[in-house]
């Protein structure tokens, strides 16, 4: 069965180990944070502290945008665009990858505690009801806060998401404590 997960694309060009599960994953990414891969890989802010490091990712990040230019899997994501929470056509990437983009709508529904990005985020893991991957402590804390009924994964808890996950069933928690 593949697993899906709602995440940021430049996360994938950062972590290699998400470009290699032991299953199938599709990661669905609102099409808001492909657009902000140009700017990542173009700007001159720094991706990673360590210049190496950002200078490798900063090539992954454009394999990815190629990746995404290719005319077929261009064409995929241009039809999802014409309508609010369309999703694309599965964009294939190897045995076990697949990238499927949502044109999401940020709402301002979440305005006071997250960014567009973070919201666009957000309401596409309630819309689909599907399980958020990321690596931010601080955005994982104020989904908890804000109590955001989104299933959140830390990345180094990615292989524990991918082989057993928790059920969203699991995730009833009691309101009386």
């Amino acid at each position: 069965m593949r697993r899906r997960f709602v995440i940021e694309a430049v996360m994938v060009a950062t972590y290699g180990q998400l470009m290699v599960p032991d299953r199938p994953v599709d990661y669905v990414i609102p099409y808001s944070t492909i657009m902000e891969l140009y700017d990542m890989k173009n700007g001159p802010d720094q991706v990673m502290d360590d210049v190496e490091d950002d200078r490798h990712v900063k090539m992954k990040i454009g394999e990815l945008i190629a990746f995404f230019e290719e005319p077929l899997n261009r064409k995929k994501i241009e039809r999802a665009l014409g309508v609010p929470w369309r999703e694309s056509a599965p964009l294939l990437l190897g045995e076990h990858v697949t990238f499927t983009v949502v044109n999401a709508l940020d709402n301002a529904h979440y305005g006071e505690y997250f960014d567009p990005i973070e919201t666009e985020q957000l309401l596409t893991a309630m819309k689909f009801k599907l399980p958020l991957l990321s690596d931010q402590i601080e955005l994982q804390d104020r989904i908890i806060e804000a109590e955001v009924p989104v299933q959140v994964y830390d990345i180094e808890d990615f292989d524990f998401a991918v082989e057993e996950g928790i059920a969203v069933d699991e995730m009833e928690i009691s309101r009386d404590w």
